[in-house]
């Protein structure tokens, strides 16, 4: 199966007072590789400027935009065109240039703890791949989805002490759980298109477990299924800090408000 899919997606930033100096980072623009060709992609500002764009090292594109001196707006519009392919999850053989090992590695937000432990008790032995997709029916019996019970900063032991979350902090538990079990894993952030909408007011989130003979494998525990042709891969890193599709500092002003617009349809 193939699909074409557009994808706006329009961050505005105003502020109660000029701000003098701003800087974001993006990480907006999806990746080419298997199952997945970016067709078109643009970012345009407004209230600023682009200053650069470079591949970082988990091959996430990264715009940096800055602020207009004493702007009280900005916005940044992403809109492009992506032909996906059906992959069944799997993209493949890890392609580098961070080494497969950093993938094994603890972050603050997913370091493991009481909670995980207790969580990967009832796993049992078996094949990798079968204990994975255990693992994410598990997530997500424990962890219900709840807009608002979590924040960017909240850790795994965290939302699985509050049985609350949303797709960041399943993403984020699955990695450090698979880390646990000796299995490298990151976090994917990226687009959705859904079956009942094509407005959406944030990007969805999943994780990838690298398998021998599969190489990185793609689940979704907020869905209950592994990524198919509907998923656009936008960043992937070792926890949402480094995948995040903004990051940023303002310097001065005071009141700042925020609003995200996706739009994610078939062409």
């Amino acid at each position: 199966m193939t699909l074409r899919l557009h994808i706006t997606h329009v961050t505005r930033y105003s502020f109660d007072v000029p701000v003098p100096y701003g800087l974001q980072q993006l990480r907006k623009t999806p990746k080419s590789g298997r199952g997945q060709e970016i067709l078109s992609w643009e970012t345009r500002v407004e209230g600023g400027r682009k200053e650069l764009s470079f591949e970082d090292h988990h091959h996430n594109t990264v715009e940096l935009v800055s602020f207009e001196r004493g702007t009280t707006a900005l916005t940044v519009r992403c809109e492009g065109a992506v032909e996906m392919t059906e992959t069944h999850g799997v993209i493949g053989a890890h392609r580098g240039p961070a080494p497969l090992w950093l993938f094994g590695r603890a972050t603050p937000l997913t370091r493991v703890g009481p909670e995980c432990r207790t969580l990967l008790k009832g796993l049992g032995d078996g094949p990798y791949l079968d204990r994975l997709h255990a693992l994410s029916a598990v997530i997500r019996e424990r962890v219900a989805y709840e807009i608002g019970a979590t924040h960017a900063g909240s850790t795994v032991e965290q939302a699985l002490a509050a049985g609350r979350g949303v797709c960041q902090d399943h993403a984020h538990i699955f990695v450090a759980c698979a880390r646990e079990l000796g299995v490298p894993a990151r976090y994917v952030s990226g687009y959705l298109m859904l079956d009942d909408r094509t407005t959406q007011e944030a990007a969805h989130a999943w994780a990838e477990a690298h398998l021998e003979g599969l190489g990185w494998v793609g689940f979704d525990v907020s869905n209950g299924i592994s990524p198919d042709a509907r998923y656009v891969r936008v960043a992937t890193g070792l926890d949402y800090a480094e995948a995040a599709p903004v990051r940023g500092t303002t310097y001065g002003g005071a009141g700042e408000a925020l609003s995200v617009e996706i739009e994610v349809a078939q062409q």
